[in-house]
C-alpha cells in the first residue's frame, strides 16, 4: 500500500543545484528513518544520505557538504537539496524508509552533463 514518488530531477550543468522531493504515502512516515538512494549505470545502488525521525542526519562521503536532507512529516515528504553538482551525480534518484520497503518508486533521474 505504500507509495514512493520522487521527482524534481531533470539536466543541470556541473555546479548547480537540484531540489529532490519525495512524496509518501501509507506506511508509517512518522516513526521511520528516511533515506536517499541512487544508482548510476553500471552501478549498484548507494545510500546517499539518511534522515532520522528527529531530523539529524547522516551522508556518504561523496556527497557530504553538497547535499542536504529534510522532512516534513505533516506533508508526507522528504527533500534532497543537492549543490554543487558533478558529473558523478549522474544517476536515478530513489527515497525510502530504513529499512526499504520492497516497492520502490520510479525514481528521478539526475543527469549532470558538462
Amino acid at each position: 500500500q505504500v507509495q514512493l514518488v520522487e521527482s524534481g530531477g531533470g539536466l543541470v550543468q556541473p555546479g548547480g543545484s537540484l531540489r529532490l522531493s519525495c512524496s509518501v504515502s501509507g506506511g508509517i512516515f512518522r516513526v521511520n528513518h528516511m533515506a536517499w538512494w541512487r544508482q548510476a549505470p553500471g552501478k549498484e545502488r548507494e545510500r546517499v544520505g539518511v534522515i532520522t525521525m528527529g531530523g539529524s542526519t547522516t551522508y556518504a562521503d561523496s556527497v557530504k557538504g553538497r547535499f542536504a536532507i529534510s522532512r516534513d512529516n505533516a506533508l508526507k515528504k522528504v527533500y534532497l537539496q543537492m549543490n554543487n553538482l558533478t558529473p558523478e551525480d549522474t544517476a536515478v534518484y530513489y527515497c525510502n524508509k530504513i529499512p526499504p520497503y520492497a516497492d520502490w518508486g520510479q525514481g528521478t533521474q539526475v543527469t549532470v552533463s558538462s
